[in-house]
């Protein structure tokens, strides 16, 4: 099978090659385990963490990818929940150990021994790829494989972060950034809390641009101040940057909500800029969000299969997986970007 693998930690620029091609072997499932072959698989900033150093997988080379849409071809020993030819997605948590003290208490995505697809495991950048048959989602019929896929990340983080929000109805949500996730929350939010404002803070005009098309009452740059404070803002980007201007834009009793796996340095000086009276007094609070739990992709996939939501996608081809990075890298971004294989039929 045809794979794309990370055998080197790298700074990505311009005309570098992050991934590398290989032939591999079409690998066994071992107990519990299915083998998929692989229809779409969504590209995540996730990617650009591992490559990047900033959550480097344990060892390399690796098959990055943890948006996977594939269709069962194999059961190993002690499977079969699923029949042959089931389509199943497959998210960011390859497993947990299920017996630890987070595990026992629905919080499996803070258990020490949690694999991530595509960093401690081999993921989706493949033709094929084995997973855990309890870690596995059926996807509803109204998505085709490429709709689907961001709904397993981008989708699944997102309505995570929307529950440990805390929103209510009426209040005000902010995002910043306004990439896969966000635009993702943004409908989301608009069918939970029809009554809520959602404002959004993004870099680029066309990202604001978007945000306003999908329901966003105003939109503006990171460093804007609105025209109305939030009492929660979701920030969905990899800098440090706007989590200042997200503190300081906070209503009293507000709180941020940061949806990312990793920050990047480059603007970390901005940290030395937070000023306790204007910025975190007034009891402002601060959470992080960490992983995801299968709960979190069973109840996000029948919620966007029900309202239902379909994101905005920009579809690869299989063999364009270094472009679809270096697009996030550079912030050329409207949606999520997914790579699709020749063999899929959506």
């Amino acid at each position: 099978m045809k794979a794309w693998m990370i055998e080197n930690i790298m700074q990505l620029s311009e005309g570098v090659q992050p991934l590398s091609l290989y032939d591999l072997p079409v690998p066994e499932p071992g107990m519990g385990e299915i083998l998929l072959r692989v229809n779409a698989c969504g590209v995540c900033h996730t990617e650009l963490d591992e490559i990047e150093g900033r959550t480097p997988p344990p060892s390399l080379p690796i098959i990055p990818g943890h948006q996977v849409i594939g269709t069962i071809v194999k059961h190993g020993p002690d499977s079969g929940k699923y029949p042959p030819g089931t389509r199943v997605g497959v998210a960011w948590i390859f497993s947990a150990c299920g017996s630890c003290s987070f595990c026992r208490s629905d919080q499996e995505n803070l258990c020490p021994d949690f694999k991530a697809t595509g960093r401690d495991v081999n993921g989706g950048y493949a033709e094929f790829m084995v997973a855990k048959e309890d870690y596995v989602y059926p996807i509803p019929d109204s998505f085709t494989d490429v709709e689907a896929a961001p709904l397993l990340c981008a989708g699944a983080i997102g309505y995570r972060s929307l529950r440990l929000s805390g929103i209510t109805n009426g209040k005000t949500l902010g995002l910043t950034g306004f990439g896969a996730s966000a635009h993702l929350v943004l409908k989301l939010a608009r069918f939970m809390y029809p009554e809520s404002k959602i404002i959004v803070f993004a870099r680029q005009p066309e990202e604001r641009e978007f945000a306003l098309q999908l329901g966003a009452v105003w939109s503006g740059d990171t460093s804007d101040i609105p025209p109305i404070s939030p009492e929660t803002i979701i920030d969905t980007t990899p800098a440090w940057k706007p989590i200042l201007y997200a503190l300081r834009n906070l209503a009293p009793g507000g709180r941020l909500i940061i949806n990312a796996i990793r920050k990047e340095d480059s603007d970390k000086h901005f940290l030395q800029q937070v000023n306790y009276p204007s910025d975190l007094w007034m009891e402002k609070e601060i959470k992080s969000v960490a992983n995801v739990e299968r709960r979190d992709v069973y109840e996000f996939l029948e919620l966007a299969a029900r309202i239902p939501i379909k994101p905005q996608v920009e579809v690869y081809d299989f063999l364009q997986a270094n472009q679809a990075l270096h697009d996030i890298k550079h912030r050329r971004i409207r949606g999520a970007k997914v790579l699709r294989f020749e063999h899929s039929s959506a």
